[in-house]
């Protein structure tokens, strides 16, 4: 199992961020890959709930395993090429909302393809799809981008 940390600052309050988090139909936006979402079973910002991400043509089933809306969501994701747990907290901080998300994949070929995905910040590296998600919530947020959105 490997185990990787990326965080970042967005000037949004933790409500809004959380919902953008669990919106199915955003995650095109900031998942690098993703082509779309299927066989949705309950909300995906609650305990319980299941959807098949698509990347092409490979699925990667997801499970919410935990949530607390709008401080915490714990999902279980996978196929033959990357899965594992993702553990995310959203904190508040200032006017804005601090992610920390923590990957631990699973295998030999998930640990091989997770350090690939946690190097950088290229577009579909974790960060990265961290980065285009901030980015793209601070676009939708009015205010955003003030003297919080400085620290980064």
């Amino acid at each position: 199992m490997a185990t990787y940390r990326v965080s970042t600052f967005v000037a949004a309050p933790p409500e809004r961020v959380f919902e953008a988090w669990t919106d199915p139909d955003r995650f095109i936006e900031w998942i690098g890959g993703v082509t779309r979402v299927t066989g949705r079973v309950g909300s995906a910002g609650q305990a319980g709930s299941s959807y098949t991400v698509w990347f092409g043509l490979m699925a990667s089933p997801t499970e919410v395993i935990e949530a607390e809306r709008p401080r915490h969501i714990r999902s279980t994701f996978g196929n033959a090429i990357l899965k594992g747990e993702s553990d995310v907290t959203f904190t508040p901080e200032g006017a804005g909302t601090r992610i920390q998300q923590v990957f631990e994949t699973r295998g030999l070929v998930a640990s091989v393809v997770g350090r690939v995905f946690a190097m950088g910040s290229y577009r579909g590296s974790f960060r990265g799809e961290l980065e285009t998600f901030r980015a793209m919530v601070e676009r939708d947020s009015p205010g955003a981008g003030g003297p919080q959105a400085e620290g980064r």
